[in-house]
């Protein structure tokens, strides 16, 4: 760790959290809950410090670059997947956000492989923070101040997964046209 810079630091960290989040969920009451999700939004804002400081402060590197989009999914499906062992959440959105991520990461690779750089785009921005926002209340689970917040995390979660497949056709979509205009 003594090697990495700040940015890289602050990354790994994010990976790091995850491990608590988890711990917590799995002994899900309204306390446990809350700090999990309390680290979760840490985690969260997290990845907006790194990517500032990294691009701020020159600190963009190949570890770096590979590590903070690793970290976004792990947070995100690891957190999903636990709230749908937690019966909390149907498990076919999880499947789906899942298998968008695993996907557009192997299209990423392939299209690296004939040089075309798939760039994070305006839909891939919106599931991110739908699925930020639909997992913060979703962990909570318990009402609070009378809310239903499960209700309102599975509006958003259902608006995530409608981005999460929006913008996972759009980077195929994307891909085909970058690979049609290499070949014309």
């Amino acid at each position: 760790m003594k090697n990495l810079n700040l940015a890289t630091k602050i990354t790994i960290l994010r990976i790091i959290i995850i491990i608590p989040v988890l711990m917590l969920l799995s002994f899900a009451t309204k306390l446990t809950c809350f700090i999990a999700c309390a680290l979760f939004v840490v985690a969260a804002l997290s990845d907006f410090i790194d990517g500032y400081i990294a691009r701020r402060y020159g600190q963009v590197t190949s570890l770096g670059k590979f590590l903070d989009p690793l970290a976004d999914k792990f947070l995100i499906c690891t957190t999903l997947i636990e709230l749908a062992s937690l019966n909390w959440i149907p498990s076919w959105t999880v499947h789906i956000i899942v298998i968008r991520e695993l996907a557009v990461t192997g299209l990423r690779a392939v299209a690296a492989d004939y040089g075309i750089v798939l760039a994070a785009d305006t839909y891939g921005k919106w599931k991110t923070t739908f699925q930020i926002l639909a997992v913060i209340p979703l962990m909570l689970h318990y009402p609070y101040f009378g809310m239903d917040l499960h209700l309102i995390g599975m509006v958003l979660l259902y608006a995530a997964v409608f981005f999460t497949v929006l913008s996972g056709y759009n980077y195929f979509y994307q891909f085909c046209v970058d690979m049609h205009d290499k070949e014309v």
